[in-house]
């Protein structure tokens, strides 16, 4: 997969599935802007790339605001002379039951997922649009998003919401061919260490240096961040062009696409639906089958 030519930013791109990232689309041969609110580790991954033979630089910031989302973009420009890929990856936890969130902690999450993702999104389309020649948004969301995750109303709304700008994202900009898909990554990270049920597992595999087990890689679709980065280098190439407005699953051995939202099951009644008609047919119609929420406990462990 060759992205000789191809500009990216990378968002969030100093530690983790960010930095797999922007290291393995510096080495398809794009340039890249390593962005992250920490200056000092910013600096060490474009250093890092630029020692493999790659090209990058470290524009470091929070995205939040439009200000530092401009300013990744005018980086790019600057120091390469275009933009053709934005990889909105940049995220915070802020874990708390319902009755225990603050404003301070539902804030602080949506800040950075959903408006760091629409205002460098916002800058990004502009630029694209101005060149006429294309690009591709990705948009980083999570099980959490699709799925719901206990303790984490803040990140599993701002990734939902995430998933959903890239479908609208996808019809606004299709004219410009600017393609917009969401990401929905599994990987070994400090977040899923703190998993009860993945931790042992993944501890001793960090301890020992070997793979990890079959049914963690198949079963949940769990492997290292490296695992990621192929889709990341798929959907900014040329060969994903006709992929737009998908939420595309990747995590260890699997590869998956998460379905839309769509109504399940329908019922009629003539002249509408009082409450009680509800409740008599509720079980015996669109109540049937209920669908299914939370992220699935492992199966394998």
């Amino acid at each position: 997969m060759d992205l000789s030519g191809k500009v990216a930013v990378v968002t969030g791109a100093g530690r983790g599935l960010g930095r797999a990232y922007a290291e393995a689309l510096a080495a398809a041969g794009a340039a890249v802007v390593v962005n992250d609110v920490d200056p000092e580790v910013a600096a060490q991954v474009a250093s890092a790339i630029a020692d493999g033979g790659g090209k990058a630089v470290a524009a470091p910031g929070a995205v939040g605001g439009s200000e530092v989302a401009q300013r990744l973009v005018d980086t790019a420009v600057k120091e390469f002379g275009r933009l053709d890929v934005l990889v909105t990856n940049a995220g915070i936890l802020r874990d708390r039951v319902l009755w225990k969130m603050s404003d301070e902690e539902f804030d602080a999450v949506v800040e950075v997922h959903l408006r760091g993702t629409f205002t460098c999104a916002r800058a990004a389309a502009v630029r694209m649009r101005e060149q006429g020649e294309g690009g591709r948004l990705i948009l980083i969301s999570s099980p959490a998003g699709q799925r719901g995750n206990f303790g984490q109303t803040n990140y599993a709304a701002a990734k939902a919401g995430i998933v959903a700008m890239a479908r609208t994202w996808a019809l606004e900009l299709a004219r410009s061919n600017i393609t917009v898909n969401a990401v929905v990554p599994v990987a070994a990270t400090e977040m899923t260490k703190t998993i009860p049920a993945f931790a042992p597992t993944l501890e001793e595999a960090e301890r020992t240096g070997g793979p990890l087990p079959e049914w963690l890689r198949k079963d949940e679709g769990l492997g290292t961040v490296e695992d990621v980065a192929g889709l990341i280098v798929y959907l900014a190439s040329d060969s994903s062009a006709a992929v737009t407005g998908q939420a595309v699953g990747i995590g260890g051995d699997k590869l998956a696409l998460w379905s839309h939202p769509a109504e399940k099951a329908v019922a009629y009644a003539d002249g509408g639906w009082s409450a009680d008609a509800i409740a008599a047919s509720w079980d015996s119609t669109v109540g049937a089958e209920p669908e299914t929420y939370g992220i699935p406990a492992p199966k394998g462990a």
